[in-house]
């Protein structure tokens, strides 16, 4: 099978991907998870009219006075959490503190720096008009409006209006569950003592890490080297009860990638072997239908007519910067679409900062880091390249896309940039 282009993998990938279940999260739990269904406001937001400065709840009309300053009697109070216990009469006025509700009978605010107060009486120095200084009811959602659609990833903002609504416990779509395999013989954990030829598995690392700001639930991570017989079972492992599994090395078809041959054997159907671009060309994709569930069941996804399961399977390539570019550019759309959010990335246009020599042959993949001038981004690619040099991806924040047969690319060139939003580590 001949390799594809990128837009082409993720066509396909995308084509793979359905929706995940729901389930109920408790709200204190729920920062970047992603809404399954709309919600709606039950009731106003805020619930009361409100203050919008220190000062005093009065008729607008009562501060009118063609004899110099309005005179007002001072009838009570309202301050925030202790609405007035009187309405307000004409010529009356009632202190009132920033977000205390509106007493009845009032319809503006005199602030605190407009008047002089002394004893029981409020001079209204300046005029006020009908509903100055007031937040009213509903004002930042309606009844039944529409709070935040479904597929919305919860940040601080989101979770804050879920609270003002009284949402205690969204549903969210079930994170998707993902094994992590590094291959070869090579790697040693972080924290075993290295012989010589070896080296540590920064991917075990790196890309969990990835996964996990994707949304997903990193279920089980494992290391196998390469021998066929290892290679199979630690497969079988890594396909089971999972909805992603992502495969680190052992992809190329040398006499030590047993990783392709053992997918087979498992019965993963390939879907593409290879895409055009730099780095990541051996990046693999292939899908497992009907999986074995762990306990036959998967919080019931297998039970009530549903789908057999699907498994999505991702063989990465070994070289760190490699598996991490093709991480993100295949793998994280399939997650957010499992997810129901939207799967790409948000793309714009840079200035390139450097000369670059493209591939005839490939798309470029450049990461880079953005940074804004007056006449808009500029992208600026690490100094020294190269698919194993993983230092070179501090402060990366974007990937920089260049189509196979370019040409050289000059300092100036405008290029399309793909943002890595989210990626803490990457631009933060």
């Amino acid at each position: 099978m001949p390799p594809v282009e990128i837009e082409q993998a993720r066509e396909i990938v995308l084509s793979e991907c359905a929706l995940l279940p729901d389930e109920p999260v408790p709200l204190h739990e729920a920062l970047g998870r992603v809404l399954s269904a709309p919600v709606h406001a039950a009731a106003p937001v805020a619930p009361f009219a409100s203050s919008a400065m220190d000062g005093f709840a009065v008729r607008a009309q009562d501060t009118v006075s063609e004899d110099g300053p309005a005179a007002l009697r001072l009838v009570g109070e309202s301050r925030a959490g202790h609405p007035a216990t009187v309405a307000l009469g004409a010529g009356e006025a009632i202190a009132i503190s920033t977000g205390a509700m509106i007493p009845d009978g009032a319809d503006a605010v005199l602030r605190i720096e407009r008047a002089d107060a002394d004893g029981d009486v409020v001079l209204a120095v300046e005029q006020v008009v009908m509903g100055e200084d007031t937040r009213g009811v509903g004002e930042d959602l309606q009844a039944g409006q529409l709070a935040l659609p479904a597929g919305t990833a919860l940040g601080p903002a989101e979770l804050g209006v879920l609270a003002s609504i009284g949402c205690a416990t969204p549903r969210c779509v079930r994170p998707p569950r993902v094994s992590l395999l590094s291959t070869g013989d090579e790697l040693r954990l972080v924290g075993e003592s290295l012989a010589r030829g070896t080296l540590y598995d920064s991917n075990a690392h790196s890309l969990a890490a990835l996964l996990a700001i994707a949304g997903a639930e990193v279920v089980r991570r494992d290391h196998v080297g390469d021998d066929p017989a290892a290679t199979l079972e630690s497969l079988r492992t890594a396909v089971e009860g999972v909805d992603v599994a992502v495969i680190c090395g052992g992809m190329s078809v040398g006499r030590h990638d047993h990783v392709r041959p053992g997918l087979r054997q498992l019965g993963v159907e390939e879907r593409f072997s290879g895409v055009r671009m730099r780095p990541g060309r051996p990046t693999w994709f292939g899908t497992l239908e009907g999986g074995t569930l762990e306990g036959g069941t998967l919080e019931g996804e297998a039970a009530d007519g549903l789908p057999a399961r699907r498994t999505l399977v991702f063989g990465l390539p070994g070289n760190p910067v490699s598996a991490l570019v093709s991480c993100a550019l295949l793998a994280v759309p399939a997650l957010r679409s499992l997810l129901g959010a939207d799967p790409l990335r948000a793309r714009s246009h840079a200035t390139l900062a450097t000369d670059w020599q493209t591939d005839a042959g490939r798309a470029d993949v450049v990461p880079c880091r953005l940074l804004l001038r007056d006449d808009g981004w500029v992208a600026h690619p690490p100094k020294a390249q190269g698919s194993h040099r993983l230092s070179t991806l501090v402060g990366v924040n974007a990937l920089a896309l260049l189509p196979a047969g370019s040409g050289p690319m000059r300092a100036g060139d405008r290029v399309t940039v793909e943002i890595l939003n989210g990626w803490i580590g990457w631009g933060g």
